[in-house]
């Protein structure tokens, strides 16, 4: 099929999808309580999208990423140097919103360091496995510069997940808000790049990338798909400590851009709204099956038994099921699938002290120590890195 004919079709499906499923949710659901109601597919970021434009039309970036290199806390000064107009946005866009709750911060610290095992193995193997099923983010990512280099582009995107669960995210010593906003700038460019890019625009079905319901989507496929696995594996969380990680979630869509008539408000709401922008646009694409394989392949570089990838490819199907799965070519392991089936519930009552620990059989050894693994693959190795603005798009 030619790339023609191939956009027509996902463009036509995707008419065809945006007709059946009309921006419904309510923005009284939100945090804001509040809000115009406008379908978020139609909104970007109107504050930063011309900003980040024209320093790219000016040729600043380079001299812009040389200098934010250095900017690395929340609460360091942004560097000399940098051109006026982005200075006063990065001042702007660095402040925490109004209803930021300290207390539930903090109590989202709790949180993420109790499950932090179960969260490296689920932004990697549930968050990220998913996103190379969400059409629009799969080509995004493709052919946007990060594409070119995916382990760069995934130790990035798991800096956000080490940030926001790390003890200091937000507070002056942290790096969140850093990360948040260097993102966002990232997004800028791109949407004002990838419109440029003869391979993009002859398969996608939007003439500019990352809408503001874009990133709900993918937000979704974090925290509200992390707590919905933690649900059904019947991990134990206090309504505090639950209340608190959706917190830090929803500061971190805010630092992100997004609007406050956007963010739900609850996790009721959360699941509400990922039912209508999540769960019913979930797609395989061959650029998504390319990203997949990539993934499945990081392991090798971490440790070539624990994370080889037909353990990593059996975890994936029992994290997002066989559907998902066979979209991305991952084939059945005749010991790991059932296993999985079989062993994971009692592993983790297990772990959570539910029922006695002399009844582990040695598979359970197995499973903690793939958790350590998988969270050092997908959080620990979140080394030093700088999100950078980029000038180009993926080559080919």
């Amino acid at each position: 099929m030619d790339s023609l004919s191939r956009r027509n079709i996902l463009k036509a499906g995707a008419v065809g999808a945006a007709l059946a499923l009309p921006w419904t949710w309510p923005a009284s659901a939100s945090v804001a309580g509040t809000g115009a109601g406008v379908d978020p597919r139609g909104v970007w970021d109107p504050e930063a999208d011309p900003l980040v434009a024209d320093l790219i039309e000016r040729g600043d970036v380079p001299q812009v990423n040389e200098l934010l290199r250095t900017w690395k806390k929340n609460g360091q000064a942004l560097p000399a140097g940098l051109p006026a107009d982005l200075r006063d946005f990065i001042e702007y866009a660095r402040r925490l919103p109004s209803w930021a709750d300290p207390a539930k911060l903090d109590l989202a610290v709790e949180f993420n360091e109790k499950r932090g095992l179960y969260l490296g193995v689920l932004y990697g193997l549930a968050s990220g496995m998913m996103s190379t099923v969400i059409p629009k983010e799969a080509l995004a990512v493709y052919y946007s510069q990060g594409g070119a280099d995916m382990k760069d582009r995934i130790s990035k995107t798991a800096k956000l997940g080490y940030d926001i669960g790390s003890t200091n995210a937000y507070k002056p010593d942290g790096e969140m808000i850093v990360t948040a906003v260097k993102t966002r700038l990232v997004h800028a460019a791109v949407r004002h790049l990838l419109p440029q890019s003869p391979y993009w625009t002859q398969v996608a079905d939007e003439d500019i990338p990352i809408s503001q319901r874009d990133i709900m989507v993918t937000w979704h496929s974090l925290p509200t798909t992390v707590m919905r696995k933690l649900n059904a594996w019947k991990v134990p969380i206090p309504a505090d400590e639950s209340a608190a990680f959706l917190h830090s979630w929803q500061v971190g869509a805010y630092m992100l851009g997004v609007r406050e008539e956007y963010i739900p408000n609850s996790w009721a709401e959360a699941d509400s709204q990922a039912e209508q922008v999540l769960d019913p646009i979930l797609r395989a694409t061959p650029e998504g099956i390319k990203l997949a394989d990539i993934l499945l392949n990081l392991g090798s570089s971490v440790d070539a038994g624990i994370l080889s990838k037909p353990i990593l490819g059996a975890f994936t199907r029992f994290m997002l099921g066989d559907e998902i799965a066979a979209w991305l070519k991952i084939p059945r392991e005749p010991v790991w699938d059932p296993l999985l089936r079989t062993a994971w519930g009692p592993f983790v009552a297990v772990r959570e002290g539910l029922l006695p620990f002399p009844l582990a059989p040695k598979a359970y050894w197995l499973f903690d120590e793939f958790l350590r693994k998988a969270a050092l693959l997908f959080l620990s190795e979140a080394r030093p890195i700088s999100i950078e603005i980029p000038v180009t798009n993926r080559p080919t």
